[in-house]
């Protein structure tokens, strides 16, 4: 399994849409830039398809200390960043665990 880096998805975009890699990676900048604020001020963002990124609320509680399992750890409240994935992207999900070309469904989503 491989990891797709902002590197990487810059130099694919680039490629595939004839873009200077320069334009690519200040519009993906600016993407991710715009997101972590939206997030920071607790806005939910959601893409169609692609899915929900919303800010929630850690409860506090007690954990255990894996070497030493008989101390207990208070474990504060905090905020976390949440992602449900859409409709589209837990299907090609599934679909790709089955071994389904992904590929081929993704164009012909896309060309409807």
């Amino acid at each position: 399994m491989a990891t797709m880096t902002k590197k990487k998805l810059i130099t694919t975009i680039s490629q595939d849409e004839g873009i200077h890699p320069n334009h690519v990676r200040a519009v993906i900048q600016n993407f991710l830039d715009k997101m972590t604020d939206a997030l920071a001020k607790g806005d939910r963002l959601e893409f169609r398809d692609f899915g929900v990124l919303q800010v929630v609320e850690r409860k506090p509680k007690i954990g255990r200390n894996p070497k030493n399992a008989s101390v207990p750890i208070h474990i504060p409240a905090r905020r976390a960043v949440k992602f449900t994935p859409g409709k589209k992207m837990r299907r090609l999900i599934e679909k790709s665990k089955d071994g389904i070309d992904i590929l081929e469904e993704i164009n012909d989503d896309s060309e409807e």
